[in-house]
């Protein structure tokens, strides 16, 4: 059974709300970095409504986080890695990290030590569509989120994303 949380309008809405926060708050250039995925592509999104509102062309990033899991040598002997493309020095650069769902914390570990394995940013917020809030297992918490929900660990969240599953919308189903 799905329960469905988010629309595409209201994914929508989220991103202009937070990238107008964010705006407002990292000024108007910060670099910003998905996490591939979905991460990576709420990040692109991200990065064409602030270029937008400012006028601007800020850095854009993608990440796979493959490689630095804390659990790798569960994934088996053949990960799908599929590259990371940082194109430009995070050193003393405001970091925007973007994530779809933020769940145990240790994708974000992975994540930020990957970063500061390029260089040493002035400073890393965190911006997750989904705070699955009971579920940390890391003290990691997001700076911006959509929306915030509490699941059972027999539960899934879903971000499904057009650009990846050609349907727009956030769900929470049973874990198969």
């Amino acid at each position: 059974m799905e329960n469905r949380i988010l629309s595409s309008t209201e994914i929508k809405k989220i991103l202009e709300k937070l990238a107008c926060q964010v705006i407002k708050d990292m000024g108007k250039d910060p670099a910003i970095v998905g996490i591939k995925r979905r991460g990576a592509v709420l990040a692109e999104r991200i990065k064409k409504i602030i270029d937008r509102k400012t006028g601007g062309n800020i850095d854009y990033g993608s990440l796979d986080i493959t490689l630095y899991r804390d659990d790798f040598s569960d994934i088996g002997s053949g990960p799908v890695v599929s590259g990371s493309e940082l194109l430009f020095g995070p050193e003393g650069k405001k970091i925007l990290l973007v994530d779809d769902v933020l769940y145990t914390g240790r994708t974000v570990r992975a994540a930020i030590d990957q970063i500061i394995d390029y260089g040493r940013p002035k400073i890393i917020k965190l911006f997750v569509l989904v705070d699955r809030t009971n579920c940390r297992e890391l003290p990691i918490q997001a700076d911006y989120h959509g929306i915030k929900v509490v699941t059972g660990k027999k539960q899934m969240v879903e971000v499904r994303l057009k650009e990846v599953d050609d349907v727009e919308e956030v769900i929470i189903t049973a874990k198969k």
